[in-house]
C-alpha cells in the first residue's frame, strides 16, 4: 500500500469525492492531515461518504461543497466561493467522471455528457482555480485519465458526437483530453515560470461504481448484460484501494514528476503496484494540445489571464 506523506496543513479539492477513487483518497489525505473538501454534485451522498470517513478518522478534517461539472454555472460558483473563502489551494485532483452511458446525454450547455463531464468541466474548474494554485508554494493539478486513453482520438470536427454517437469512443476522447490538458498545464506552467505542478494518472481496472453508473444512466438499473460482465468477466481487477494509488501518488509524492503520468505496473496496466507509465502518443503532440486547449476556452469563456 501507497504510505501518503504527511499532509498537515495543506487544502486539497478532490472531485468526486463521495464515491469509488475518489472517497478513497478523500479518506486516506484526509487520514494524512489534509484538510479536504469533498466536491461532489449530490451534497446528501457526499454527506454519507464524509461521515463513513469521520467513523473510521474521527480527527478528519472534510468539507463538502456542491459542484456539478456538467455545468459550467456551477463550476464558475465552486471556483468562486472557494476562492473567496480560502487564500490558497495546494492541491486540485480532478477525479469526478462519467463512464459509457447507453445513449448521447448533453450537459445543461449542451455538450455531449462525457466530453462535457470528463474534460470541459474540470478544464473550467481548473483554470478558474489557477490564481488560487498559483498563491500557494509547490501546488498541484492531477487528473484521473483511464487506460481508454490510449484508443482515444480527437473529433475537432465533431467534439460532441452530434453526427454518429459511440459511447465508448466518446468516453476514450474525453480521458485522452484530460491527459492532454494536464501535459498542457505542465507545459503552460514550465513557460510561464510558475510555481506549479501538473500530472495524471489512471487506475486500471479498479472495482467502482463508475461502470454501472454511467450504464444504468436514464434507467433504474444496468442493463444485465452489463452487470453480469462486471461481476463475472476474467479480466484482472482491483480493489478500490489499490486502484487509488496512482492518483494519491501523483498528487502527494515528493517523487511525483511535473507532465508525468501514473499508472498499475502490473498485466497490461490493469492491476498492481503503482509506476511511472507511458502516455499514447497523440497525448505528446504539443501542437494538438494546445488546439484542444483552445477550444476548450472557446467552449466554456474561461481562459487563463
Amino acid at each position: 500500500m501507497y504510505d501518503v506523506p504527511d499532509q498537515s496543513g495543506k487544502l486539497i479539492v478532490v472531485t468526486g469525492a463521495n464515491s469509488g477513487t475518489g472517497k478513497e483518497a478523500a479518506k486516506r489525505l484526509a487520514a494524512a492531515g489534509a484538510r479536504v473538501v469533498m466536491a461532489v454534485r449530490t451534497v446528501a451522498k457526499g454527506e454519507a461518504a464524509r461521515d463513513e470517513i469521520l467513523a473510521a478518522h474521527p480527527d478528519a478534517q472534510l468539507e463538502v461543497r456542491r459542484i456539478d461539472l456538467a455545468d459550467l454555472d456551477s463550476v464558475r460558483e465552486f471556483a468562486e466561493k472557494l476562492t473567496a473563502d480560502e487564500p490558497q489551494l495546494d492541491v486540485l485532483i480532478n477525479n469526478a467522471g462519467v463512464m459509457i452511458p447507453p445513449r448521447r446525454f448533453t450537459t445543461k450547455d449542451g455538450f455531449e455528457l462525457q466530453f462535457g463531464s470528463n474534460f470541459l468541466g474540470p478544464f473550467a474548474l481548473t483554470v478558474q482555480l489557477l490564481p488560487l494554485l498559483l498563491r500557494t508554494p509547490g501546488a498541484r493539478v492531477s487528473t484521473m485519465s483511464s487506460g481508454a486513453a490510449n484508443r482515444g482520438q480527437i473529433q475537432f470536427d465533431d467534439l460532441q458526437w452530434e453526427q454518429r454517437y459511440r459511447r465508448t469512443a466518446a468516453y476514450a476522447q474525453s480521458k485522452l483530453a484530460d491527459l492532454m490538458m494536464s501535459n498542457q498545464l505542465a507545459k503552460l506552467a514550465t513557460d510561464r515560470g510558475w510555481h506549479l505542478l501538473s500530472n495524471a494518472a489512471h487506475p486500471g481496472y479498479t472495482r467502482t461504481n463508475l461502470q454501472t453508473a454511467g450504464a444504468a444512466l436514464g434507467a433504474e438499473q444496468p442493463p444485465l448484460l452489463m452487470r453480469l460482465f462486471m461481476r463475472y468477466n476474467p479480466i484482472p481487477k482491483q480493489d478500490v484501494e489499490i486502484g487509488t494509488e496512482p492518483l494519491l501518488y501523483a498528487a502527494t509524492s515528493p517523487d511525483a514528476g511535473h507532465g508525468a503520468y501514473y499508472g498499475p505496473s502490473g498485466l497490461f496496466g490493469l492491476v498492481g503496484p503503482t509506476k511511472l507509465t507511458n502516455q499514447p502518443t497523440r497525448a505528446l503532440d504539443e501542437q494538438t494540445n494546445a488546439r484542444l486547449w483552445s477550444v476548450a476556452e472557446q467552449l466554456t469563456g474561461v481562459k487563463v489571464a
